[in-house]
């Protein structure tokens, strides 16, 4: 099953690539390495506003990485033009805007994490790093960036 399939399967439509914030690109290559820049969650074409731990709870913030999850593949899809080709989801690292007593980030990242297994399989598996930081830019409370191999 192409990777496309499966996406049609959960119900997902890549989005387009968003512009970017300030001084950066989406995506950089090099060789067979693509490195995605962090992406903030959004809700409703908004950035996704919450402090965990303080008035977003982990069960929330694990939809929040998903949607994140959903836009790193769309931007993915525009830097290679074809998620097929992804031989490897090599690494991911999670920001969570956390007040200084939640310690739930690697809950709230497993969002992402199991959505890119659903959606690449054993191409899926990734190292990874979450963190608690004091704020995200906008007041987003995930960001996430990510780094893929391709053929």
């Amino acid at each position: 099953m192409s990777i496309y399939d499966k996406l049609q399967a959960l119900n997902i439509q890549l989005p387009p690539v968003a512009a970017p914030a300030a001084a950066y690109v989406p995506f950089a290559q090099t060789g067979n390495l693509v490195f995605l820049s962090g992406h903030i969650a959004k809700k409703d074409g908004k950035p996704w506003v919450g402090q965990f731990g303080r008035n977003i709870g982990t069960e929330e913030g694990k939809a929040a990485a998903r949607a994140v999850a959903i836009d790193l593949m769309g931007t993915l899809h525009a830097a290679v033009g074809d998620l097929n080709k992804v031989k490897r989801i090599v690494k991911v690292m999670s920001l969570v805007n956390s007040s200084p007593d939640f310690t739930e980030q690697h809950l709230v990242t497993n969002g992402a994490s199991e959505l890119l297994g659903e959606v690449f399989g054993e191409r899926g598996a990734h190292a990874r790093s979450a963190f608690g930081v004091a704020q995200i830019p906008m007041g987003a409370c995930v960001e996430i960036e990510l780094i893929a191999e391709i053929e």
